[in-house]
């Protein structure tokens, strides 16, 4: 039987499993995809370990994941594309992805380019698409100065080229060995931490139009300081800023996923957005994966590699 990762409790790395299910095969208008790589997201372990069960319960027993590309085996009746032996990306809001197949609603897969890797295209759903609002929310036009604060993070790394593509100036805040990397994709890194509005002022002198906040921890005051117009301010880590700044928290949720899926797995296809995964792991490895992830300072996405797409 093939394989889910699933948990039964609220709780740490240590509830996860890796647990037999079963394959369901596609309704009307549905699909089912072996998954070949499916990426992992910080919102899971929160909705992992309850702290935001009052927004997003668990329904044990709880599967995860939202982001997954892999290869059509089956459809069901009334389906047009995709057809079986097809490549595609998928976004889920099922919590399944993390799994050796799901079936999905079949308007919930695009074609995978065959210029996107596979664990690029695996990472572009929930950090893309985020990344996509976070963009809109502030309005970035051509000739913007944008600073983009954890620019190194998931949707921060997307944020961050978005931005250069619409023709920004983007001062990007890592830590600094995340710099030459940022500084490849046209970016001016800064270091964060104490004195961040000042380096910014020495970086930019004529000041800054807009502010996107992919990390939290006061990065919204120092957009406050610099005198960022609030309406300008979108935060995607930091509410309780949120509600004493009057800024934006635009996410996910405010694009359409299908449009954004389809322009971003493009702008990877043609080279001109890169998504970097800083480490893989098996799908039985979840645990290690999750712990990885929690620990932080890594460049991009971290990826669960469910199986070879040559296995297929």
């Amino acid at each position: 039987m093939p394989q889910a990762v699933r948990f039964s409790k609220y709780g740490g790395t240590e509830v996860l499993e890796l647990v037999e299910v079963d394959a369901r095969p596609p309704g009307r208008r549905e699909v089912q995809v072996a998954v070949v790589s499916a990426a992992i997201n910080p919102g899971e372990i929160a909705i992992r370990d309850g702290r935001v069960r009052e927004v997003f319960p668990a329904h044990f027993p709880e599967g995860q994941g939202s982001d997954f590309a892999g290869i059509v085996t089956a459809v069901g009746e009334g389906v047009d594309f995709p057809h079986v032996g097809e490549e595609v990306i998928g976004f889920s809001d099922g919590r399944n992805a993390q799994a050796e197949y799901v079936t999905i609603d079949a308007a919930r897969v695009i074609p995978k380019p065959h210029g996107v890797g596979w664990n690029e295209a695996a990472s572009l759903f929930v950090a893309g698409t985020t990344a996509r609002a976070c963009i809109v929310a502030v309005d970035v036009r051509p000739g913007d100065t944008v600073v983009v604060a954890g620019a190194a993070g998931g949707v921060g790394v997307i944020a961050t080229q978005l931005a250069v593509l619409a023709g920004a100036a983007v001062v990007a805040t890592a830590s600094e060995e995340n710099h030459a990397f940022l500084r490849s994709v046209g970016a001016i890194p800064v270091a964060y931490g104490k004195g961040l509005a000042d380096r910014i002022r020495r970086m930019v002198p004529d000041g800054v139009d807009a502010f996107i906040d992919a990390h939290g921890e006061g990065n919204v005051q120092v957009a406050v300081e610099l005198g960022v117009p609030r309406d300008r301010i979108n935060t995607i880590a930091d509410f309780a800023a949120k509600k004493k700044y009057g800024v934006k928290a635009a996410g996910m949720s405010t694009v359409q996923p299908r449009e954004a899926l389809t322009e971003l797995a493009r702008l990877v296809a043609n080279g001109e957005l890169k998504i970097p995964v800083y480490a893989t792991y098996p799908l039985d490895k979840v645990r290690a994966a999750y712990e990885r992830l929690a620990a932080g300072h890594g460049l991009g996405k971290i990826v669960l590699e469910v199986r070879p797409a040559d296995s297929l």
